[in-house]
């Protein structure tokens, strides 16, 4: 008996160790290799480099071959001896551009090498030549994530929807940026303070399974019909804005959330959001709650998300003693540790 299993054992050690080097001789033979790292956070610089000399030449539209448009892929071709490492993949989502840097010698190669596959997702495609190598720019149909890889000098891009990648979604809204600065005082501004709190917020949500959309990640002021799309195209499981407070009455300070009470989403909504983004900021900072606002017509943002949605005001700058704190990093920790406790709190109770 104990020699049969012995053999049975043999026999499939062997077995497993063939496939194990057949998959290994496939993944060596065809060079598929998986593009990590691809930049999905919103990204306001441009991070390749320009061309030298009198100016950029024009951009061009790409050529897309057609056929094969059943494909679940689009096809990208390389310049001979391109690597992974060499590419740059940028998704602007607020944009709904998929930026690519390819290095190359040859000007002219995407006038000879046409793209294709399935362009479903692709409005229209350009390129122009920069600084060793040329810039790819795909205008979207929405917002995608986009997974992508290399095989014999060829990229393959799927895009997906974030709710097929994706199991818990949100937006971070930080109000304002740009020309925009909000409320403000001769040393400070709404945007820089919402700003601040979303990049700290931010380190947070990265060591977590929560997928986070941004509105900005920059001193940019993104439109509120881009900041609406992000929340409802996502579909996102909650939309959180954050901005601070003013008051006439220079003496009043404190935590409030603002919500749109026509919008109603049974089980878990607006006024929960909001609720539980008040108590767990206020329990942060241990500061004081001054109670939830229904959001007015004006509120255009809260007015048209169709997805869970709510504003933190975090504190008034009208209080010379409240707009002290906003303006130390450790007590914006605080609120952004108050906003991470209410997101994970409300997944677990969620599930």
């Amino acid at each position: 008996m104990q020699q049969k299993l012995m053999k049975k054992t043999a026999v499939f050690s062997a077995i497993f160790f063939l496939i194990s080097m057949g998959m290994i001789i496939y993944m060596s033979v065809s060079k598929v290799i998986t593009i990590e790292g691809v930049a999905q956070d919103e990204v306001n610089e441009v991070t390749v480099a320009k061309e030298d000399g009198t100016g950029e030449d024009a951009k061009r539209n790409l050529t897309f071959q057609l056929g094969e448009a059943d494909s679940s892929f689009l096809r990208i071709p390389l310049p001979e001896g391109c690597k992974a490492d060499d590419i740059m993949i940028e998704n602007h989502y607020m944009d709904k551009e998929l930026w690519i840097f390819v290095p190359s010698t040859e000007k002219d190669f995407y006038e000879q090498n046409a793209i294709s596959g399935n362009r479903e997702a692709i409005e229209q495609g350009t390129f122009e030549n920069r600084k060793e190598g040329i810039a790819l720019n795909f205008r979207l149909t929405g917002i995608y994530e986009c997974r992508t890889i290399l095989e014999n000098e060829n990229l393959y891009i799927s895009f997906l929807a974030p709710g097929e990648v994706y199991d818990k979604i949100i937006v971070i809204d930080p109000v304002g940026g740009g020309d925009e600065k909000g409320i403000f005082t001769e040393t400070q501004a709404e945007k820089d303070i919402a700003l601040e709190i979303a990049r700290k917020l931010k380190v947070k949500l990265d060591e977590s399974d929560i997928k986070a959309y941004y509105t900005r990640m920059d001193d940019v002021n993104s439109r509120e019909e881009d900041r609406i799309a992000l929340g409802n195209e996502t579909k996102a499981d909650m939309y959180i804005r954050i901005e601070v407070n003013e008051a006439k009455d220079t003496g009043v300070y404190g935590i409030t959330a603002v919500y749109n009470s026509d919008y109603f989403i049974p089980s878990f909504g607006n006024i929960e959001l909001a609720d539980c983004l008040e108590r767990e900021v206020t329990t942060s900072v241990k500061g004081k709650a001054l109670g939830l606002v229904s959001a007015g017509k004006k509120d255009v943002v809260l007015e048209k998300l169709t997805v869970p949605a709510a504003t933190i005001k975090v504190g008034y700058l009208s209080n010379s003693q409240e707009a002290i704190l906003l303006s130390r990093d450790e007590y914006q920790d605080k609120i952004a540790t108050g906003i991470y406790d209410a997101i994970t709190k409300i997944y677990a109770e969620k599930h």
